[in-house]
């Protein structure tokens, strides 16, 4: 009889130990993972007498949240963790003339401007306000991969292929949101 009830205590204290080790796992992973997750797209209201039909001679759309690269991308080996973050964005050192196009913009219902930024990488566009911006939507090219960072006062969108990386920074701590393109 002790032998069976020393038995249920080492499996009740076991159970214990699990459950605890598996709430604190969750609680880590929700926690790194809360950080790196960025709202989806919203849609912009259509002008009142716009047919939705785009203007003749219209360049591309300002973004696209439906297309999805040809070949999926594979997953990156590791998330970033919290610690491995950038707590500011690092000045702009180009080792290559960043290839964006020049920004389209559009003016957005509560004011600001939705700018939208091609890149070799993909596509990047911002919701940009007198003194703050939201990320609309990021869409990386085919054989792209990319990975978001948001905080308080910045945002930063990276593409990587191969050794190559791009950055999509859109900082505004003391000023009015600008945007910022590094190549690496």
């Amino acid at each position: 009889m002790a032998r069976m009830r020393r038995g249920l205590v080492h499996a009740m204290a076991w159970s214990l130990a699990t459950g605890a080790a598996v709430t604190l796992s969750w609680w880590g992973v929700h926690t790194v993972l809360a950080g790196t997750a960025y709202d989806p797209p919203r849609a912009l209201p259509i002008p009142a007498g716009s047919t939705g039909a785009p203007p003749a001679g219209a360049g591309d759309p300002l973004a696209s949240s439906t297309r999805r690269p040809s070949t999926p991308p594979s997953s990156p080996s590791a998330e970033p963790r919290a610690s491995d973050r950038p707590t500011t964005p690092p000045a702009p050192t180009p080792s290559r003339a960043p290839t964006a196009s020049k920004p389209t913009t559009k003016r957005s219902p509560d004011g600001g401007d939705v700018k939208s930024y091609a890149v070799d990488g993909g596509r990047v566009v911002f919701d940009l306000g007198p003194s703050s911006a939201e990320l609309v939507s990021a869409t990386p090219a085919s054989g792209w991969q990319m990975q978001v960072w948001k905080q308080p006062t910045w945002i930063r969108v990276t593409f990587t292929k191969d050794d190559r990386e791009l950055s999509v920074f859109c900082v505004w701590h003391d000023t009015a949101p600008r945007v910022e393109i590094e190549d690496r």
